[in-house]
């Protein structure tokens, strides 16, 4: 199996990160099989497209949330790598665990976005 699991949908609350929010998480190396998808559908025309990443991030997105990892965006990118034989990939990971205290419930919702101490300064 490819991945770790394939679900309709995300299971998280909504973290209401901006592009530019994303884009201060530096990507880190994940493996395919520790991924979760939260689409089934994969349009084919992104995946054989060279330039399918030229008006967004270079590196998918993936939330952790209650010690699962979920590819939030950029499924064709990590096909194009199981395809190419290569397990791993440079993922920007929002650790949304971090922000729920440990005696959290999964219900805590944010309504004002992230809380910008919790992304790291870059220059």
């Amino acid at each position: 199996m490819i991945f770790k699991g394939v679900r309709d949908g995300k299971p998280y609350p909504d973290h209401g990160l901006s592009l530019r929010d994303w884009s201060k998480i530096p990507p880190r190396q994940v493996r395919l099989d520790e991924i979760v998808t939260t689409t089934k559908v994969l349009e084919l025309d992104r995946l054989l497209s060279e330039d399918s990443t030229f008006y967004g991030d270079l590196f998918p997105h993936a939330v952790q949330w209650q010690g699962v990892l979920y590819l939030e965006d950029g499924l064709h990118r990590a096909v194009q790598s199981a395809l190419r034989n290569r397990p791993v990939m440079h993922v920007r990971v929002f650790e949304y665990d971090a922000l729920i205290p440990s005696g959290g419930t999964s219900s805590a919702r944010r309504t004002d976005g992230p809380d910008d101490s919790s992304l790291p300064d870059l220059p």
